[in-house]
């Protein structure tokens, strides 16, 4: 009897251990050295994550980038632009859990809210002074100005914006802890492509409000805590 409940109780440890790893994990872990990516010209199965390439035609190159080299096209209303480098365009992060971004904004610019929801962000302030903001589950705002060097981190799902705070253009890059961390924006989700009644409606009174005087918003807080 006794051995009965110590073997139960030895199961019970073991998977309660299993069942936390895989909680903290955001990809799978890999089982080889590396599995760069099978850029093929057709999918042909689906399966969730990318396909490894033949181990015999692997090469450094594999796992080199130059897709951040050049600056984003940020001729756009928000004079900001992302760019994000995941394991479909860089063979070489597959398996690895990462992927990486670079993210462009012209004076006066920003980034509007947005959140990664498979992926926690931590980003590098290259060029520039930015102001960072998230805002968390009971909807308190976490925001800082950040200049070049400094560091920041975006918690896993939620919403986070940058805003040029300087007098030149700010270049930002970010490392994320998925091979795809996905992107939820609030104008792509709610305004690019409802074109419901509900959405016209709103559309119609975020204009209106977009020509109250300037000193009726003069009072926003959203730049306070610096």
């Amino acid at each position: 009897m006794k051995s009965c409940v110590l073997l139960v109780s030895t199961f019970s440890v073991v998977l309660l251990y299993i069942c936390t790893k895989l909680s903290l994990a955001v990809d799978s872990g890999n089982i080889q050295d590396m599995c760069p990516t099978d850029i093929s010209p057709r999918q042909t199965m689906f399966i969730n994550g990318l396909p490894c390439k033949n181990p015999a035609n692997v090469s450094a190159s594999d796992f080199k980038t130059s897709l951040l080299y050049q600056k984003g096209d940020t001729r756009n209303f928000f004079r900001s632009s992302t760019t994000v480098v995941t394991a479909a365009d860089f063979p070489g992060l597959n398996t690895l859990g990462l992927s990486t971004a670079r993210t462009d904004i012209e004076l006066d610019g920003q980034v509007l809210p947005h959140s990664h929801p498979r992926a926690t962000e931590m980003c590098f302030v290259s060029k520039g002074v930015v102001i960072a903001g998230f805002i968390d589950s009971n909807n308190q705002l976490f925001q800082r100005t950040l200049a070049e060097g400094d560091v920041y981190v975006f918690p896993r799902g939620l919403l986070h914006y940058f805003v040029n705070f300087g007098f030149e253009m700010a270049t930002v890059f970010s490392v994320f802890n998925s091979q795809n961390p996905g992107m939820s924006s609030i104008e792509g989700a709610m305004l690019a492509t409802n074109d419901s009644d509900a959405m016209k409606m709103l559309m119609t009174r975020l204009i209106s409000l977009s020509k109250l005087k300037a000193d009726r918003v003069e009072n926003v807080t959203l730049f306070d805590q610096f």
